[in-house]
Protein backbone atom coordinates (compact mmCIF):
# COMPACT_ATOMS: atom_id res chain seq x y z
CA UNK A 1 0.00 0.00 0.00
CA UNK A 2 1.32 3.51 -0.46
CA UNK A 3 1.08 5.76 1.97
CA UNK A 4 1.16 9.18 2.57
CA UNK A 5 2.67 10.46 6.06
CA UNK A 6 2.80 14.17 7.09
CA UNK A 7 2.42 16.24 10.76
CA UNK A 8 2.69 19.43 12.26
CA UNK A 9 5.42 18.77 14.49
CA UNK A 10 8.09 19.07 11.77
CA UNK A 11 10.08 16.95 9.64
CA UNK A 12 12.31 15.90 12.37
CA UNK A 13 10.01 15.20 15.25
CA UNK A 14 10.48 11.97 16.29
CA UNK A 15 6.86 11.40 16.00
CA UNK A 16 6.96 11.06 12.77
CA UNK A 17 10.08 9.58 11.99
CA UNK A 18 9.16 6.60 14.40
CA UNK A 19 6.16 6.24 12.72
CA UNK A 20 7.65 6.59 9.46
CA UNK A 21 10.05 3.66 10.31
CA UNK A 22 6.73 1.74 11.97
CA UNK A 23 4.87 1.66 8.57
CA UNK A 24 7.75 1.40 6.03
CA UNK A 25 7.83 -2.43 7.10
CA UNK A 26 5.02 -3.14 4.93
CA UNK A 27 4.10 -0.36 3.04
CA UNK A 28 5.66 1.75 0.61
CA UNK A 29 5.93 5.19 2.54
CA UNK A 30 6.43 8.81 1.30
CA UNK A 31 6.62 11.65 3.63
CA UNK A 32 5.73 15.44 3.07
CA UNK A 33 5.97 17.50 6.32
CA UNK A 34 6.90 20.93 7.37
CA UNK A 35 10.09 22.10 8.16
CA UNK A 36 9.80 23.20 11.57
CA UNK A 37 7.29 23.18 14.09
CA UNK A 38 3.82 24.75 12.86
CA UNK A 39 1.40 23.12 15.74
CA UNK A 40 -1.95 24.62 16.21
CA UNK A 41 -2.31 25.75 12.61
CA UNK A 42 -5.63 24.30 11.98
CA UNK A 43 -6.58 24.08 8.35
CA UNK A 44 -4.34 27.03 7.12
CA UNK A 45 -3.20 26.86 3.46
CA UNK A 46 -0.31 29.26 2.93
CA UNK A 47 -1.61 32.07 0.29
CA UNK A 48 0.43 35.10 0.85
CA UNK A 49 3.87 33.56 -0.37
CA UNK A 50 5.27 31.21 -2.68
CA UNK A 51 6.40 27.53 -0.99
CA UNK A 52 9.32 25.64 -1.49
CA UNK A 53 9.95 21.52 -1.47
CA UNK A 54 13.25 20.39 -0.07
CA UNK A 55 13.79 16.94 -1.08
CA UNK A 56 15.77 15.37 1.73
CA UNK A 57 15.84 12.11 0.49
CA UNK A 58 14.16 9.59 -2.13
CA UNK A 59 10.09 9.82 -1.32
CA UNK A 60 10.94 12.83 1.81
CA UNK A 61 10.02 16.48 1.30
CA UNK A 62 10.21 18.91 3.70
CA UNK A 63 8.29 22.21 2.95
CA UNK A 64 8.08 25.82 4.41
CA UNK A 65 4.40 26.03 5.00
CA UNK A 66 1.25 24.54 6.96
CA UNK A 67 0.44 20.53 7.47
CA UNK A 68 -2.06 21.25 5.32
CA UNK A 69 -0.11 22.93 2.60
CA UNK A 70 2.23 19.79 2.68
CA UNK A 71 -0.45 17.29 1.83
CA UNK A 72 -2.14 19.81 -0.90
CA UNK A 73 1.47 19.99 -2.45
CA UNK A 74 2.17 16.13 -2.65
CA UNK A 75 -1.35 15.13 -3.46
CA UNK A 76 -0.68 17.64 -6.20
CA UNK A 77 2.65 17.78 -7.43
CA UNK A 78 4.75 15.54 -5.13
CA UNK A 79 4.05 11.32 -5.16
CA UNK A 80 3.70 10.63 -8.50
CA UNK A 81 0.60 8.04 -7.97
CA UNK A 82 -2.26 8.72 -5.51
CA UNK A 83 -1.37 7.41 -2.28
CA UNK A 84 -4.43 4.79 -0.96
CA UNK A 85 -3.92 6.19 2.67
CA UNK A 86 -2.70 9.98 4.37
CA UNK A 87 -1.47 9.77 8.14
CA UNK A 88 -0.92 12.51 9.88
CA UNK A 89 1.59 12.31 13.50
CA UNK A 90 2.28 11.10 15.39
CA UNK A 91 1.61 14.12 17.26
CA UNK A 92 3.50 14.90 20.29
CA UNK A 93 0.68 15.91 22.60
CA UNK A 94 -3.28 15.05 22.77
CA UNK A 95 -5.69 15.78 20.16
CA UNK A 96 -8.97 15.09 21.79
CA UNK A 97 -12.55 17.86 22.14
CA UNK A 98 -11.76 20.79 21.03
CA UNK A 99 -8.42 20.77 20.36
CA UNK A 100 -9.26 18.87 17.24
CA UNK A 101 -10.39 22.14 15.67
CA UNK A 102 -6.89 23.95 15.97
CA UNK A 103 -4.47 21.01 15.68
CA UNK A 104 -2.69 21.14 12.61
CA UNK A 105 -1.81 16.98 13.05
CA UNK A 106 -5.84 16.73 12.17
CA UNK A 107 -5.99 19.17 9.60
CA UNK A 108 -3.27 17.36 7.51
CA UNK A 109 -5.45 14.35 7.48
CA UNK A 110 -8.92 16.25 7.00
CA UNK A 111 -7.32 18.12 3.88
CA UNK A 112 -6.95 14.55 2.30
CA UNK A 113 -10.42 13.71 2.92
CA UNK A 114 -11.09 16.60 1.42
CA UNK A 115 -9.42 15.65 -1.16
CA UNK A 116 -11.32 12.81 -1.28
CA UNK A 117 -8.77 10.60 0.36
CA UNK A 118 -9.21 7.80 3.68
CA UNK A 119 -6.62 9.55 6.28
CA UNK A 120 -6.22 8.70 9.95
CA UNK A 121 -4.34 11.43 12.61
CA UNK A 122 -2.66 10.01 15.54
CA UNK A 123 -1.71 11.38 18.61
CA UNK A 124 0.47 10.54 21.78
CA UNK A 125 -1.38 11.70 24.54
CA UNK A 126 1.47 13.16 26.44
CA UNK A 127 4.20 15.76 25.79
CA UNK A 128 7.50 14.41 24.73
CA UNK A 129 6.41 11.45 23.57
CA UNK A 130 6.76 8.91 26.11
CA UNK A 131 6.08 5.25 24.83
CA UNK A 132 6.28 5.86 21.53
CA UNK A 133 7.42 3.11 20.21
CA UNK A 134 4.47 1.77 21.76
CA UNK A 135 2.01 3.87 20.09
CA UNK A 136 3.81 3.64 16.39
CA UNK A 137 3.51 0.05 16.63
CA UNK A 138 0.14 0.18 17.39
CA UNK A 139 -0.29 2.88 15.16
CA UNK A 140 1.34 0.82 12.34
CA UNK A 141 -1.04 -2.34 13.19
CA UNK A 142 -4.14 -0.28 13.30
CA UNK A 143 -3.35 0.72 9.49
CA UNK A 144 -3.30 -2.83 8.80
CA UNK A 145 -6.33 -4.10 10.34
CA UNK A 146 -8.55 -1.22 9.53
CA UNK A 147 -7.40 -1.02 5.64
CA UNK A 148 -8.16 -4.58 5.36
CA UNK A 149 -11.35 -5.46 3.38
CA UNK A 150 -13.87 -2.82 1.21
CA UNK A 151 -11.61 0.67 1.25
CA UNK A 152 -13.43 3.42 2.76
CA UNK A 153 -13.58 7.40 2.83
CA UNK A 154 -13.41 8.05 6.06
CA UNK A 155 -11.70 10.75 8.65
CA UNK A 156 -10.18 9.14 11.82
CA UNK A 157 -8.75 10.90 14.64
CA UNK A 158 -6.75 8.35 16.80
CA UNK A 159 -5.23 9.24 20.32
CA UNK A 160 -2.95 6.71 22.44
CA UNK A 161 -2.35 6.43 25.70
CA UNK A 162 0.99 7.29 27.17
CA UNK A 163 1.56 3.65 28.34
CA UNK A 164 3.94 0.49 27.49
CA UNK A 165 2.31 -1.80 24.85
CA UNK A 166 1.82 -4.31 27.78
CA UNK A 167 -0.81 -1.64 29.70
CA UNK A 168 -2.68 -0.80 26.42
CA UNK A 169 -6.45 -2.03 27.05
CA UNK A 170 -7.52 -1.98 23.51
CA UNK A 171 -9.53 0.50 21.02
CA UNK A 172 -12.65 1.92 21.86
CA UNK A 173 -14.45 4.15 19.28
CA UNK A 174 -16.01 7.27 21.02
CA UNK A 175 -17.14 10.86 20.27
CA UNK A 176 -15.08 14.10 21.37
CA UNK A 177 -15.29 15.19 24.60
CA UNK A 178 -14.77 19.14 25.23
CA UNK A 179 -12.45 20.88 27.20
CA UNK A 180 -12.85 24.60 29.57
CA UNK A 181 -12.36 27.81 27.68
CA UNK A 182 -8.43 28.82 27.39
CA UNK A 183 -6.64 29.88 30.07
CA UNK A 184 -5.80 33.50 30.15
CA UNK A 185 -3.56 35.26 27.53
CA UNK A 186 -0.26 36.11 29.82
CA UNK A 187 0.92 39.40 28.95
CA UNK A 188 4.79 40.59 29.54
CA UNK A 189 7.41 43.06 27.75
CA UNK A 190 10.10 42.60 25.16
CA UNK A 191 13.32 44.12 26.21
CA UNK A 192 12.18 47.22 24.84
CA UNK A 193 9.76 47.36 26.20
CA UNK A 194 6.87 46.32 24.16
CA UNK A 195 4.31 44.48 25.06
CA UNK A 196 3.88 41.48 24.38
CA UNK A 197 1.38 38.37 24.86
CA UNK A 198 1.58 34.58 25.22
CA UNK A 199 -1.84 32.24 24.68
CA UNK A 200 -2.22 30.34 27.49
CA UNK A 201 -2.44 26.60 27.83
CA UNK A 202 -5.34 24.86 26.97
CA UNK A 203 -8.44 24.76 29.59
CA UNK A 204 -9.57 21.68 31.65
CA UNK A 205 -11.65 19.21 30.41
CA UNK A 206 -15.03 20.04 30.83
CA UNK A 207 -17.04 17.41 29.27
CA UNK A 208 -14.87 13.68 29.89
CA UNK A 209 -18.10 11.23 30.64
CA UNK A 210 -18.18 7.54 29.69
CA UNK A 211 -17.85 7.36 25.95
CA UNK A 212 -15.87 10.01 25.14
CA UNK A 213 -11.98 10.44 23.86
CA UNK A 214 -10.80 11.89 27.22
CA UNK A 215 -12.72 8.97 29.29
CA UNK A 216 -11.18 6.43 27.15
CA UNK A 217 -7.93 7.36 26.97
CA UNK A 218 -7.72 8.12 30.64
CA UNK A 219 -8.51 4.47 31.29
CA UNK A 220 -5.87 3.05 29.08
CA UNK A 221 -7.78 2.81 25.68
CA UNK A 222 -6.88 4.20 22.70
CA UNK A 223 -9.55 6.27 21.53
CA UNK A 224 -11.06 6.45 17.71
CA UNK A 225 -13.11 8.90 16.58
CA UNK A 226 -14.52 9.48 13.29
CA UNK A 227 -14.75 12.83 12.00
CA UNK A 228 -16.86 14.77 9.16
CA UNK A 229 -16.06 18.71 7.98
CA UNK A 230 -20.11 19.31 8.01
CA UNK A 231 -20.42 22.19 10.15
CA UNK A 232 -24.32 22.54 9.45
CA UNK A 233 -26.08 22.59 12.56
CA UNK A 234 -28.66 20.35 11.35
CA UNK A 235 -31.40 20.51 14.09
CA UNK A 236 -31.72 24.38 13.93
CA UNK A 237 -32.26 24.41 10.24
CA UNK A 238 -36.52 24.32 10.58
CA UNK A 239 -36.61 26.54 13.43
CA UNK A 240 -34.03 29.33 12.16
CA UNK A 241 -35.89 28.31 8.65
CA UNK A 242 -39.80 29.50 10.73
CA UNK A 243 -38.43 32.36 12.56
CA UNK A 244 -36.88 34.14 9.20
CA UNK A 245 -39.83 33.37 7.42
CA UNK A 246 -41.93 34.68 10.06
CA UNK A 247 -39.90 38.07 10.49
CA UNK A 248 -39.42 38.33 6.98
CA UNK A 249 -43.58 38.32 6.10
CA UNK A 250 -44.14 41.01 8.71
CA UNK A 251 -41.75 43.21 7.85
Amino acid sequence: MRILLANDDGFSAPGIVRLGEALSRQHEVWIAAPDSNRSGVSNALTLDRPLYATEVAPKRWQLNGTPADCVHIALNCLVPMQPDLVVSGINNGENMGDDTLYSGTVAAAMEAYLMGLPAIAFSLAARGWPHLDAAADSAAAFVDSWFTGERRHELLNVNFPALPASQHRGLKVVRLGRRHAAEPVLPVQDPQGRPMYWIGPPGKVREADEGTDFAAVAAGYTSVTPLHVDLTRTDALDELRSRLTTRSGRE
